[in-house]
């Protein structure tokens, strides 16, 4: 069983930046697929972006561009570094192995 910690948010002001770590333990997950996810309140929870294990990634269409989606295997890490952020990134940000998920961290962009 596979052990998901997200972290890396905070408060950031429009245009900033952040880099989202989802670090693994419990399991090696090099040969999967991991995602990033986000949900506000009221909302069901969006996929952003994914990586496989060959490094192809697939990112939503609000933030191509934008963020950047990568994995560091002998670190057992999977990041999302997010550049140009805007207040309609606002969320509670989940990375996912199989059904596994982390406890998610928030994100929050405001002046």
């Amino acid at each position: 069983q596979v052990q998901l910690v997200e972290s890396g948010g905070g408060l950031v002001q429009p245009g900033g930046s952040l880099r989202l770590s989802c670090v693994a333990s419990g399991d090696d997950i090099s040969m999967n697929v991991v995602t990033w996810h986000r949900q506000t309140p009221g909302k069901q929870r969006e996929l952003v972006a994914g990586i496989t294990y060959g490094g192809s990634t697939s990112y939503a269409e609000s933030v191509k561009g934008r963020f950047t989606i990568s994995r560091d295997n002998p670190k057992n890490t999977v990041y999302l570094q997010m550049n140009n952020l805007k207040p309609e990134d606002t969320a509670v940000y989940f990375c996912k192995v199989h059904d596994f998920w982390g406890q998610g961290t928030q994100v929050t962009v405001s002046s």
